[in-house]
């Protein structure tokens, strides 16, 4: 399957078009009674401002019992693109959702930006739930996690400890630690401490009130693009900076960050999960080792399962119709039968 399957059947979604920012396939351009409705809201976690959507179903009622799902974004990415495209189709099938941007990132506050810390990235999973709790209509007793990438990596995590989720689901599930130590496919291996004395200097030099240095390439030519190792790098660039470009959404993080995510892996201590755990992958996707991996640590649970989407990558995951509705199929018939 080449990178650039159906590409000159892709739509360039501007998100100045769309009121609400957002720049995926569907997507809600208006509130309209007795339909999934979309409601741009704020919150304060550990005093930064977080700005999020949640999606109402169309019965929706506020003095209502609904199950809510809480849809964390991945590496990169915001609220406006997978993760509200993943949110809409659960609220299609009668759940509450909630997708928040990442403190640090996107609309979200926090400086400086960019800032891309596992505890900060876990702890924004449990903000979630901390808020939908409260939402008018949630049953707290039923509430989900969806994780789409990196944010499937750190619901894993916030799941290990946070029991009130009730059932866990990964979407391309991308081990961030593991990556950002290892490199993709462990392809880094021979040079963990070089960068890890980079990221060290890059904090020092922060400390000390100099300039923020960051990692993560952007604004990359086609040719740079099409010259990466990975589709995943390929056809992330085409997603995030070509197809599906929106503000806030940047592959770029501080250096410093990466002396926290270089110590840190999703699947430690995974057996702590004791609730359903879904994990959802793409069958030619080169992250799916990543899934691969972590099921079997999840000996906390016998309700476990890693399901195949036959044919995709990561990314297109996030957008080809065939792939998304696959998923879907699969996330709401786990979720019915769990929360």
């Amino acid at each position: 399957m080449a990178d650039t399957k159906a590409a000159g059947e892709r739509q360039v979604l501007d998100y100045r078009q769309n009121p609400f920012g957002l720049v995926y396939e569907d997507a809600i351009t208006e509130n309209e009674p007795g339909k999934v409705n979309i409601h741009p809201v704020t919150y304060t976690l550990h005093g930064l401002k977080i700005v999020a959507n949640v999606y109402t179903p169309a019965n929706y009622d506020p003095n209502g019992k609904f199950p809510a799902i809480a849809v964390a974004h991945p590496n990169g990415g915001t609220k406006e693109q997978v993760a509200g495209r993943y949110a809409q189709r659960l609220a299609e099938q009668g759940y509450i959702a909630i997708t928040a941007d990442a403190a640090y990132q996107g609309h979200s506050e926090g400086e400086p930006r960019g800032v891309d810390k596992p505890f900060y990235r876990v702890d924004d999973i449990h903000g979630m739930a901390d808020f939908i709790a409260g939402f008018p209509g949630v049953d707290v007793d039923r509430l989900g996690a969806l994780g789409i990438c990196g944010g499937g990596g750190y619901t894993l995590k916030a799941a290990q400890s946070d029991k009130r989720f009730k059932a866990v689901a990964t979407v391309s599930m991308f081990n961030s630690g593991r990556v950002r130590r290892n490199g993709l496919q462990d392809s880094q291996l021979d040079t963990i401490q070089q960068r890890l004395q980079q990221a060290s200097a890059a904090r020092a030099q922060e400390a000390a009130g100099g300039e923020v240095l960051y990692a993560g390439d952007a604004d990359l030519t086609d040719e740079q693009i099409a010259a990466l190792p990975f589709a995943l790098y390929r056809q992330g660039y085409e997603y995030y900076w070509r197809t599906h470009a929106c503000p806030g959404s940047t592959f770029k993080y501080t250096m410093s960050s990466l002396l926290d995510l270089m110590a840190f892996d999703a699947t430690d201590q995974l057996e702590l999960i004791d609730k359903p755990l879904l994990m959802i992958a793409g069958s030619e996707a080169d992250t799916l080792y990543m899934s691969e991996d972590a099921l079997p640590k999840a000996t906390g649970t016998d309700d476990k399962e890693l399901f195949l989407i036959e044919g995709a990558r990561h990314i297109e995951t996030y957008w080809v119709d065939e792939y998304v509705d696959a998923a879907l199929g699969k996330l709401t018939t786990f979720y019915a039968r769990t929360i």
